[in-house]
């Protein structure tokens, strides 16, 4: 491929009179053809009009000691100040935009040897954004400082793919894995579908300001993530703003409105002062909006505009206010849903779903759930200054439990943060026992229970979970019966809460209650079991 290098002219050490002894002294831009192992084909020299002659100077040089090449001079102008930025940046970036590249016949170097340290920055920036699809190429005098004639010069290629430099590469793996594990709170989590979307959610974190969805079920830990990627991108991504969170549940009517974008003073009954609001608390920081589909159509369509132009009113004024902030979103619901049933504005979901992550519940994770245990007991002595621990019997047991696939954890991590606080503030002496484990266990069950309803045959659909040829072979009689087991099922937080419900009459007749094992008995003559019901409507299937 023909090589193409694109510089500035360095309008003092490019230009060495025009005596013979020029040839003498180390010239940047004519070094550059001196190498027998650098075929330059094209040079692009960029110069200021005044510099015309320097230029031209130059380029006939460079032509002189390698007769094959070409050199083409462009006028550029930093309007007389070479080293304000803006301008500077602005010339180039233009420059750039107006070259007709062909990378496939062409290789484009960047030298950022000559020129200020201000074009130097700005040639740089521009190659490492892609508008100069390039490699860098920086050429140097002789070793020892020599500049006499036929001395060798030296040059190095810089290729901003940092990801071919091996030492280079494993660093930036290792910090991506130390960011991954922050935004974990430091737990060793083993379910790799959600560690590579914690992989995903760094990456997002740390080069994009876009707003983020977090859906997931209630107690997933979408607010402690949003915290940890505030934390991150303040370390991280100098973040120098707020953390502002509010759950949208918790506002109704003129509060929702006045609580996110502040009023004014007699805007409303109980406006007795102004109120800034907590979109301009976030300003240069960020807004968790938990439970954001909440929200009413007005807030959303005030939102939406915050988000894209950076503005709003404040309720009952006529002023404008200015808010830079990013957006993390929280929901449990499917705002799709919401959307075609007109509670959600189109538009904004379309706004806050460029980056959209599904937190998966606490059933959905259970190999995490003994490091989490750990990361519970944890917190519980940072929080309370009590250390405490299980013996050995009481962990064994309570892991037991925890990993069925029957344990509802209809609350996710907020059931084992509260399963833990429990045990801990109970544990004698600062050891959880077996017994302590069993009073919890069962006051979880409880806990997970649901008023007993009568389902209609017709609201389980035996397609879920069997083919349609297993269907056809069961009588009309079993397949009603079927019908209604399954949806006891679904509605029961475990196997034996299902049992006791559907054999309520007969095992107040019987000496032992087997009512889990006599209800498996019967699904395995369909070909199901109880957690295939409980997962698909958790849609862990």
């Amino acid at each position: 491929m023909k090589k193409v290098i694109i510089g500035l002219l360095g309008t003092q050490l490019d230009w060495r009179g025009r005596g013979e002894d020029r040839w003498d002294a180390w010239r940047p831009t004519v070094s550059l053809f001196q190498h027998d192992d650098l075929c330059v084909g094209r040079l692009d020299l960029l110069h200021e009009q005044p510099f015309h002659n320097t230029a031209l100077q130059t380029a006939r040089d460079a032509m002189q000691v390698s007769p094959e090449s070409e050199v083409v001079q462009h006028l550029v102008d930093f309007g007389g100040d070479p080293w304000d930025f803006e301008k500077v940046y602005g010339t180039l970036y233009d420059w750039a935009k107006g070259y007709q590249f062909d990378t496939e016949k062409e290789e484009y170097f960047v030298h950022i040897t000559t020129g200020t340290h201000v074009a130097q920055i700005c040639l740089f920036l521009l190659t490492e954004a892609g508008f100069l699809p390039a490699k860098l190429i920086q050429s140097s005098p002789p070793l020892g400082g020599k500049r006499a004639k036929g001395s060798k010069a030296r040059y190095d290629v810089i290729d901003l793919d940092l990801s071919k430099y091996d030492k280079l590469s494993t660093r930036f793996e290792e910090q991506a894995k130390e960011d991954a594990d922050f935004l974990k709170s430091g737990i060793k989590t083993k379910n790799a579908a959600f560690n590579t979307m914690i992989g995903r959610i760094e990456q997002v974190a740390l080069r994009s300001k876009e707003p983020i969805l977090l859906s997931g079920p209630t107690g997933a830990g979408k607010s402690q993530l949003a915290r940890r990627i505030y934390e991150l991108r303040q370390q991280r991504g100098g973040l120098r703003g707020n953390f502002v969170e509010v759950n949208c549940a918790t506002l109704r009517g003129d509060l929702a409105a006045s609580t996110l974008f502040g009023h004014v003073r007699g805007s409303f009954t109980g406006a007795q002062k102004d109120r800034p609001g907590l979109l301009r608390e976030a300003h240069g920081g960020l807004l968790f909006l938990d439970e954001i589909g909440e929200l009413g159509l007005d807030e959303q369509a005030m939102l939406l505009r915050a988000l894209e132009d950076k503005i709003f009113f404040p309720v009952g004024s006529d002023a404008m206010v200015k808010s830079d902030f990013q957006l993390i979103a929280g929901t449990n619901r499917d705002l799709r849903r919401d959307v075609a049933e007109g509670k959600f504005r189109e538009d904004l979901l379309a706004r806050i779903h460029l980056w959209s992550f599904t937190l998966p519940s606490l059933a959905q994770r259970r190999e995490d759930i003994k490091p989490n245990l750990d990361y519970e007991l944890l917190r519980y002595a940072e929080k309370y200054g009590r250390s405490v621990s299980f013996n050995k019997e009481a962990r064994e047991a309570f892991l037991h439990f925890a990993l069925l696939p029957t344990t509802a954890w209809l609350g996710n991590f907020r059931d084992l943060n509260a399963a833990i606080t429990r045990m801990a503030t109970l544990a004698a002496r600062g050891r959880i026992t077996t017994a302590d484990v069993k009073e919890e266990m069962t006051r979880l069950e409880q806990s997970w229970q649901r008023p007993e309803s009568e389902l209609p045959a017709s609201e389980y659909d035996l397609t879920n979970i069997l083919n349609e040829e297993d269907i056809a072979a069961i009588d009309p009689f079993d397949r009603a019966q079927l019908v209604y087991v399954l949806g006891v099922c679904r509605d029961s937080v475990s196997i034996s809460d299902a049992g006791r419900k559907l054999f309520a009459v007969s095992r107040e007749k019987r000496a032992v209650a087997n009512d889990a094992d006599r209800l498996k008995k019967y699904l395995a003559k369909f070909g199901v079991k109880f957690e295939q019901v409980r997962g698909w409507e958790a849609g862990v299937m």
